[in-house]
């Protein structure tokens, strides 16, 4: 089997539908008969509580796997979605800069964890809302960086920090990293200034944005409180729908990249 390709979902700012994209991607191509995996990342644990787990079902998590004190494939728990796995988060990692500082290999302790991992097409890694190390131990596992994007003012200035990020890491520790796709967030079609937002990443962007643009959207926003993707809490929603566009547009510039 060929080893899963590691997508790094990650933006600094927060609240920008970062695990949002994670799970509902993740989904999504869970549903085209991948096999995916999701580690979770980001202290706050939204992609573990989005995906139906609890705080008894984290006692094994992705701080562990950091540390070295539980193997990948031990620590994978199935979801109640067929062909999505995780490994969960838990609020350990909100000190995790600071308890990892010392270890000699910091920057390289998420690659090193996922060495020999199969049985999976996708493994996408939420990261925290932050460019420190944990979000660079996931730069430095990952093939590449989708960088979802709210469609509001100061979007694209934020933009720029994490993308110098992404070129120090592509200059030094990881050569092969690129960047997957930029997303639009949060999109009001209707709000002149979303529109002036999706143009300007366009221009400046250029090909590196998706086609496919994911709206404000209520079900969006209600479905992890029921712990579950958008794609199963209510399939016939317009964010459903945007996910699943993205799901196949995704797939399709896989395609063209291993051509």
């Amino acid at each position: 089997m060929l080893e899963p390709k590691i997508i790094a979902v990650a933006n600094q700012k927060g609240g920008v539908g970062k695990t949002t994209t994670a799970v509902n991607l993740a989904a999504g191509l869970a549903a085209k008969g991948k096999q995916v995996l999701i580690i979770d990342l980001d202290s706050q644990g939204n992609a573990s509580t989005g995906l139906g787990l609890g705080a008894r079902e984290r006692e094994r998590n992705s701080f562990d796997l950091l540390l070295g004190e539980a193997k990948a494939a031990d620590i994978i728990q199935k979801t109640t979605v067929s062909g999505l796995s995780i490994i969960a988060s838990t609020s350990d990692l909100t000190s995790a800069d600071a308890d990892l500082a010392n270890h000699k290999s910091r920057t390289h302790l998420l690659k090193t964890a996922l060495r020999g991992l199969d049985g999976f097409d996708y493994i996408l890694l939420d990261c925290p809302p932050a460019l420190g190390l944990i979000t660079l131990n996931a730069m430095i596992a990952a093939d590449s960086v989708l960088v979802p994007l709210q469609a509001e003012f100061y979007a694209l200035e934020g933009l720029s920090q994490l993308l110098r990020s992404i070129r120090q890491v592509r200059d030094g520790a990881n050569p092969r990293l690129r960047i997957e796709g930029v997303l639009l967030t949060m999109v009001d079609a209707r709000n002149r200034l979303a529109q002036q937002v999706e143009a300007d990443a366009r221009e400046t962007l250029q090909g590196l944005v998706y086609d496919t643009v994911i709206p404000r959207n209520v079900r969006i926003s209600e479905a992890p409180s029921f712990g579950m993707p958008v794609l199963d809490y209510d399939a016939a929603s317009k964010g459903a729908q945007a996910y699943l566009d993205l799901t196949d547009e995704f797939l399709a510039n896989q395609l063209e990249t291993a051509a």
